[in-house]
């Protein structure tokens, strides 16, 4: 895996993916809280190497966390996934997968994940197949202490059955919405990682 080091330059590689996942799974399960986004603002936007992939859509989306305020992300995530009713752009596997929410794919999740002997927090209102369920798995299979689950072949077959099939279609959903600013910059930065990530499995076969 390559050019993950963005968030912050002096962390090792697999540290730094599994920042980037836990970044995007609190963004896309909620607005920032005034913190992360006080933290984005001051984040660096220069790779460690010049030209790095991630370089251009990372400084794109801290640019827009530092010219937005709080409150217009705030209903930027409730005009986009809120509301009562259909949202505006759905952020669970199963719609995007099977056009239906709460179908196979999520029962193909639950399974794959409690093999793993990792189960939904009770506190968490969504289903295991939200994007941000699953960036929070991935974070895990990255920095966990469990090296029987945490480890790159979990982590390479969760992302290739579960993630990869169907986010890049969640991520255009975002960037084509006529509403969406701080969240399509956060989409495309999405596109972005999650594209390098793929390249990174593909090498390890």
């Amino acid at each position: 895996m390559t050019q993950a080091r963005l968030t912050n330059p002096g962390l090792d590689e697999e540290t730094a993916r599994a920042e980037v996942y836990g970044l995007l799974a609190a963004l896309y399960y909620a607005p920032p809280t005034i913190e992360l986004l006080q933290q984005l603002r001051a984040a660096v936007t220069e790779a460690p190497s010049a030209g790095a992939f991630l370089e251009e859509p990372w400084r794109v989306f801290v640019g827009v966390a530092r010219s937005t305020e709080l409150d217009a992300i705030a209903s930027e995530y409730d005009t986009l996934f809120g509301g009562v009713g259909k949202p505006e752009v759905y952020l669970f596997g199963s719609y995007y997968l099977s056009g239906f929410l709460n179908e196979k794919p999520l029962a193909r999740l639950r399974s794959d994940v409690a093999a793993l002997g990792l189960a939904r927090d009770e506190t968490m209102s969504e289903t295991e197949d939200h994007v941000a369920y699953l960036c929070e798995v991935m974070r895990y299979l990255i920095a966990g202490d469990d090296v029987e689950v945490a480890n790159l072949t979990q982590q390479q077959r969760i992302f290739a059955r579960h993630l990869q099939p169907w986010v890049g279609r969640m991520c255009e959903a975002i960037a084509q919405h006529p509403q969406a600013r701080f969240y399509r910059a956060l989409a495309e930065f999405t596109l972005a990682f999650l594209s390098v990530e793929a390249q990174g499995f593909d090498l390890i076969g």
